[in-house]
C-alpha cells in the first residue's frame, strides 16, 4: 500500500481537529529530533518517522522499546511500519523521567531499512472501536454504557456494567486476562455498587476522573497505573475518602488490547499486521 495513502486514512479515521498531544517540545524528544517528521514536531501525533514510500506490513506495539525495535529489525523486512500507542518508552522506575526517548541507533537502522513509525496516543485513547478503555472493557466482559473523562480533545474512559457481584471476583478476572497479578486498593465495600464500574486504561488514576465516578455512584475504578506515590497521593486520598476501590493492572497490560485489536483495522486495509508483545512494569501497580 502506498505509505501516504495509509497515513491519510489513519488521519481520517482517528484524528480530529480538537485533539492535541504534548510529546515533542523544547525539552522532550530533543535527542531524537533529527529523525522526526515536521508534522510530528508540530502536533505530537500521527507520522513520527516517515521512512517508507510503500507499506507492506504493520507491526503494532504499546511502546517503542529497544526489544520491540530489535524484534522488527531482526525480521530483516523492509517497507514496513511500526504503529505505537506511545512514541516514547514508559518506565515508572525511572521517576521523575518516566518516559524515555527511542534508541537513536535503532532509529537509524529503521531509516536504513525503510521502516516508518506512526503514533496515535490521545486519538487511540478517545472512545471508539479500537480505543484503549473500550477494548479493556471488552476483554473484562464489561458492557460499555457511556464514555467519560475528557482528555486531549477526546473522552478516554468508559462506564459499564459487569455481571460480577464483588470486587474480588473482578480482580480475579482482571488477573486472568492480564496474565499477571493486579493490585487492589480496597477503599470501599466489597460488593460492586449496582454492578457498575469505571475504566480508564493506562494512567487514569486522577482526581478528576474519580470525581466523575462518584457522581455516577460507582465504587470500583479499573486503571493501569495505580501505584501510590507523590504523583497519585491526591487520587488515593480522594478514593479512600469516597470509598472507591481501585484496581490496577499496569500501563502496558491495560493498553495492549487496543494495540492487538487495531491489527484488524490494518488487515481490513489489505495489510499484514502483527502485534508485538511487550513488557509489563509491575511497579506501576
Amino acid at each position: 500500500m502506498e505509505a501516504q495513502k495509509l497515513y491519510e486514512q489513519l488521519e481520517k479515521d482517528f484524528i480530529t481537529s480538537a485533539m492535541s498531544d504534548d510529546w515533542f517540545d523544547s525539552t522532550h524528544m530533543q535527542s531524537v529530533a533529527e529523525f522526526l517528521c515536521d508534522n510530528f514536531k508540530q502536533r505530537s501525533m500521527g507520522l513520527v518517522c516517515g521512512n517508507s514510500e510503500e507499506i507492506e506490513k504493520v507491526y503494532t506495539a504499546v511502546f517503542p522499546s529497544d526489544a520491540i525495535m530489535r524484534f522488527i529489525i531482526d525480521k530483516k523486512e523492509e517497507d514496513i511500519m511500526l504503529f505505537v500507542h506511545h512514541p516514547q518508552i514508559w518506565d515508572i522506575r525511572n521517576s521523575p523521567d518516566v518516559f524515555q526517548d527511542m534508541n537513536r541507533n535503532l532509529l537509524q537502522r529503521f531509516k536504513e531499512k525503510r521502516i516508518s513509525i506512526y503514533n496515535l496516543h490521545s486519538p487511540l485513547d478517545n472512545f471508539g472501536e479500537f480505543s484503549t478503555s473500550n477494548n479493556l472493557a471488552k476483554v473484562l466482559g464489561v458492557e460499555v454504557e457511556k464514555s467519560f473523562a475528557p482528555y486531549h480533545g477526546g473522552l478516554c474512559g468508559v462506564f459499564g456494567k459487569t455481571e460480577l457481584m464483588t470486587v474480588l471476583e473482578l480482580k480475579n478476572r482482571f488477573e486472568l486476562i492480564l496474565g499477571h497479578r493486579a493490585s487492589l486498593y480496597d477503599y470501599g465495600l466489597e460488593s460492586i455498587a449496582n454492578q457498575n464500574v469505571a475504566i480508564v486504561a493506562g494512567g487514569g488514576n486522577d482526581v478528576g476522573v474519580l470525581e466523575e465516578a462518584v457522581k455516577k455512584g460507582i465504587n470500583v475504578f479499573i486503571t493501569g497505573i495505580a501505584a501510590k506515590n507523590d504523583h497519585s497521593k491526591k487520587a488515593h486520598d480522594f478514593a479512600k475518602e469516597n470509598k472507591i476501590n481501585i484496581l490496577g493492572g499496569t500501563h502496558y497490560s491495560t493498553e495492549k488490547f487496543a494495540c492487538m485489536a487495531i491489527c484488524e483495522y490494518f488487515k481490513k486495509l489489505g495489510l499484514l499486521s502483527e502485534f508485538i508483545v511487550g513488557e509489563s512494569v509491575m511497579e506501576d501497580i
